[in-house]
């Protein structure tokens, strides 16, 4: 699955298609912070959540999201607002999936081991998996921690794995690697790879001789009185088989998800009300609400600090506030085709925050809008209807599809023309000038890498196609017209040349 990227940084691909036109040991525990660091402002209040999400869904156009906000102890909010791909109204209580925000889930499950002696975090994997190999021999180096810092070695670059066929099993999913080689050496650069979840989670199923599903569910939902929660193994297994939506034009599109292996990397489906207990869990240092305890505190810490010069940590990113300007957060982003997720930890004030929206990812990039406008509201400022980057940036994009349909008609018309000017040159001075046109052509099968160095992951055009819509469409419209010109053109040069020479023979 690919990470979700900044809209700023989406930038640069908008201007593509213009150019193109033109250390743990076992189980300390500690005691949650005792109070805030700073007072929280009284406007996060379920009234105004409903508000500004009411709001949200009325100038955007999303069709459905379930929120969660917790502070302290305490839920603040939990609700459902608009509707799922099927047509069910959305509640604390809807099932949705989390996509990649299952990945802290997982490392929890691994530090519970860890505090349990059963796994020691610096250790090979191959220790506890021996049956994890890869075609690299640097493999057999990569340690348990590097697994969930995503510092293996391993990334799409080397091991694209949304575009091979999908296991149906954790064991076949570590299998599947067997010919697979390392992009780095293990901990030495950190790439984000839903693989190297699939391998901790198949650790967890050996090490304790569960299936990873079950070991989730009692170990990690059960302490926390999550009882609607649940691990899957495909987006298959999932509610209306992750069926959402995508945007286009300013549009929504509803869209059937593909089949994807999720198991331990993304495959979590939880409910809102489950979230606002797994938030509370996460700022009160492994404890509940109810008082029961899932993890020492140093083992939540443990997963919430990344190695040192990184801001990836155990299935969560630590960083600043947007702009740099306010208190640190933790936060991770969770993505399929057509959902996204996002969950927050403010730790100063003890509020957590998530948000999952039946949009999918850059296309829809709803959940981060609203989490941001959460936030706003917990900093005591009235929040900002953030709309997706998108709603602005396909109107640009259809303008620039019309104009290289219209380019490409116009050059259609006149390639005649064009041909019986350069049946009087040399055939080298035509090169030059069919190569913008060839060179367009030559952009549409390479959008997937195009967009996966934006993004930071390898896909297909068909996943493209649900990422980002109107830039397939963009791309693909003056690849065609582009192809259709040179075809014209040759057909007619082709023709001249063939009379010339009847004419010279006669």
């Amino acid at each position: 699955m690919w990470i979700r990227t900044k809209k700023k940084a989406l930038i640069p691909a908008l201007g593509l298609a213009v150019a193109a036109l033109a250390g743990l040991s076992p189980a300390a525990v500690a005691e949650p912070p005792a109070a805030f660091a700073e007072p929280v402002s009284a406007s996060l209040t379920p009234a105004a959540i409903d508000r500004f999400l009411n709001d949200y869904l009325d100038e955007t156009g999303l069709p459905g999201a379930v929120v969660a906000v917790t502070r302290g102890d305490d839920v603040v909010h939990t609700a459902g607002y608009g509707h799922t791909a099927g047509g069910l109204t959305m509640t604390g209580r809807t099932p949705v999936p989390v996509a990649s925000l299952s990945k802290s889930m997982t490392a929890l499950a691994v530090m519970q081991l860890v505090e349990a002696g059963k796994v020691d975090l610096d250790r090979p994997v191959r220790v506890y998996l021996p049956e994890f190999t890869m075609a690299d021999g640097r493999a057999e180096r990569i340690t348990v921690r590097q697994l969930l810092n995503q510092t293996s070695g391993m990334a799409d670059s080397a091991f694209p794995d949304l575009t091979l066929p999908q296991a149906h099993t954790l064991k076949g999913a570590v299998a599947r690697m067997r010919g697979a080689r390392l992009a780095a050496e293990p901990g030495t650069r950190w790439s984000y790879h839903n693989p190297n979840y699939f391998v901790a989670a198949r650790l967890v199923e050996v090490v304790t001789g569960e299936p990873f599903a079950d070991r989730l569910r009692t170990h990690v939902f059960a302490p926390l009185r999550m009882a609607d929660s649940r691990s899957v193994d495909s987006t298959t297994d999932m509610p209306e088989d992750a069926r959402g939506y995508v945007r286009a034009y300013g549009r929504v599109i509803e869209r059937a998800h593909p089949r994807w292996f999720t198991a331990g990397g993304h495959g979590v489906v939880t409910t809102a009300d489950d979230l606002a207990r797994w938030l509370i869990a996460q700022n009160n240092g492994g404890v509940g609400a109810d008082g029961r305890r899932v993890a020492s505190a140093r083992s939540v810490a443990t997963t919430h600090t990344p190695p040192k010069g990184e801001e990836y940590a155990m299935g969560w990113s630590l960083g600043e506030a947007e702009g740099g300007d306010g208190p640190r957060e933790i936060r991770h982003t969770g993505e399929l085709l057509t959902q996204n997720a996002i969950q927050i930890l403010l730790p100063e004030r003890r509020i957590g925050i998530a948000v999952v929206s039946d949009t999918g990812m850059i296309s829809g990039d709803d959940s981060a809008g609203i989490a941001d406008g959460l936030r706003e509201l917990a900093e005591g400022r009235p929040p900002e209807i953030e709309k997706p980057f998108t709603m602005t940036a396909d109107h640009v994009l259809a303008a620039l599809t019309l104009l290289a349909l219209g380019l490409g008609t116009l050059g259609t018309v006149r390639a005649a023309g064009w041909a019986r000017r350069a049946a009087g040159r040399p055939l080298w001075r035509a090169v030059p000038r069919a190569l913008p046109y060839a060179g367009l052509v030559a952009l549409f099968p390479l959008l997937p890498e195009l967009v996966g160095l934006l993004m930071r992951r390898e896909g297909t055009l068909d996943q493209v196609l649900y990422v980002w819509p109107a830039l397939y469409v963009c791309v693909a419209a003056a690849a065609l017209a582009s192809a259709v010109v040179l075809a014209v053109r040759g057909a007619h040069l082709t023709r001249g040349l063939v009379r010339r020479r009847r004419a010279a023979a006669s």
